[in-house]
């Protein structure tokens, strides 16, 4: 009779969070990254044939096109994730966006070699988002998998706070790098440097993702040989309703975090004078206070479930963003930075906060990575994708008025609240199913 093998060894719930809060950071430094150069720099440099307000929307149509690449990283790393394992689609997903980033950081710019400029910028754009398409879902699964269940919201927010602190991280460098020098200085080279910055960045994650272990409970379906064989075919025929819940609880989370900060530092920077940081700065500052914010908001939904949090989320962001435009036009840096921090850290966190562990709970083993991915990621598309640059063209077309950039968040915000009340309380569900022959988990 031959001996049991060797069982495969565990995760410490704490390496894993902080192993998802490090590479989640790095790879939101450079989506971040790019989206703070869309909003400042750009324009000039790749677009420079145009009225400046055209400009800023070419830009912000680049930084767009980026989430459109989302979803087949998604759908691609969904399929590795659930078919081969979530370490090797994240060691992956990182090393893809790190190369991408730092490749912009030495591309020609438009006076340079004309109209390839903004084409190069837009390929390495788009494999961008394909990397940050298959980032989260791993990063997320791996906590929420791994983390005792009455901690699941906690842990899975260590995935959420890297966002924030890629935020931190891509502001903050930014924005000094912008102060120590000329803004003629800043324009010719100096915006390049936070982006090789990345090649750095990526190796120090890369070295913290390669010691990772797969979670228990996917790693036992592996050596079961019960894995499904099409993911994405499974989590379509049988959990597609999750999908389109959670696509529809992205719309408003993620819309008003990016009219707050991408969209937000350029309305900022439009009423107190392109050099000014006082947006980057309200921005970085309430990016330090989500390093907090957002795992309290997690933990608190491992008490108190995750559906109230997010509805509560979803309607005080959608009374919100009037007030928030109001408060950035008086050009006051404290009045900018109390509606930054309220906006996002109060009522934004609170859905962002609970959502690794809301989404991952809503599915099932076999077809997790796939199932929260595509949700996550197609959300992402239909609304912070885009939100930057409908409501640059909204403002435009409103003669610089924001009302109808506010009914346009109003109607996102209607349909999260909709697909919020309608999904299921998912804090006190065993994740860990009993999987069937094809694969395919069956519910609790």
């Amino acid at each position: 009779m031959t001996q049991s093998a060797t069982p495969p060894p565990r995760n410490s719930v704490k390496k894993v969070a902080l192993g998802s809060f490090v590479g989640t950071t790095i790879e939101w430094y450079d989506f971040f990254l790019y989206g703070t150069a869309a909003a400042l720099v750009f324009s000039p440099l790749f677009f420079p044939d145009v009225s400046p307000a055209v400009g800023l929307i070419a830009s912000f149509a680049t930084y767009a096109v980026g989430f459109l690449a989302r979803p087949l990283g998604a759908l691609v790393g969904g399929h590795v994730g659930d078919r081969v394992g979530r370490k090797a689609m994240l060691v992956a997903s990182l090393l893809i966006m790190g190369v991408s980033t730092t490749l912009i950081g030495v591309l020609p710019t438009y006076g340079q070699v004309g109209i390839w400029a903004p084409i190069m910028l837009l390929v390495l754009r788009l494999a961008q988002g394909f990397g940050v398409g298959g980032e989260w879902g791993g990063a997320a699964l791996m906590s929420v998998e791994s983390a005792p269940a009455d901690k699941r919201g906690f842990y899975g927010s260590f995935t959420q706070i890297g966002v924030s602190g890629g935020m931190l991280l891509a502001t903050g460098i930014f924005m000094l790098t912008r102060m120590s020098m000329s803004h003629q200085a800043f324009l010719s080279w100096g915006w390049r440097l936070p982006f090789l910055l990345s090649g750095v960045l990526v190796l120090v994650g890369f070295i913290i993702r390669a010691k990772l272990h797969e979670p228990e409970s996917f790693q036992q379906m592996k050596d079961d040989n019960t894995l499904a064989t099409n993911p994405l075919a499974d989590v379509v025929k049988n959990e597609q309703r999750a999908v389109w819940l959670t696509a529809g609880m992205r719309m408003s989370q993620n819309a008003i975090y990016y009219l707050l900060t991408t969209f937000g530092i350029a309305y900022i920077a439009r009423s107190v004078g392109d050099e000014s940081n006082i947006g980057l700065n309200s921005v970085l500052i309430a990016s330090a206070v989500g390093l907090v914010s957002v795992p309290i908001w997690a933990a608190l939904s491992d008490r108190v479930g995750r559906r109230p949090l997010y509805l509560f989320g979803t309607v005080t962001s959608a009374l919100f963003v009037g007030p928030f435009f109001l408060l950035a036009d008086t050009g006051n840096p404290v009045l900018i930075t109390l509606a930054m921090v309220i906006g996002l850290n109060v009522f934004h966190d609170a859905m962002y906060g609970p959502q690794a562990a809301f989404f991952s709970e809503m599915f099932s083993t076999g077809v997790r990575y796939s199932g929260a991915s595509m949700g996550y990621q197609f959300g992402a598309v239909l609304s912070g994708g885009f939100a930057p640059l409908i409501a640059t063209s909204l403002l435009a077309a409103n003669n610089g008025r924001p009302w109808f950039v506010v009914i346009y968040f109003l109607f996102l915000s209607l349909i999260t609240g909709v697909c919020a009340y309608l999904a299921p309380e998912t804090n006190r569900h065993d994740i860990d199913e009993v999987s069937t022959s094809r694969g395919h988990a069956a519910r609790v």
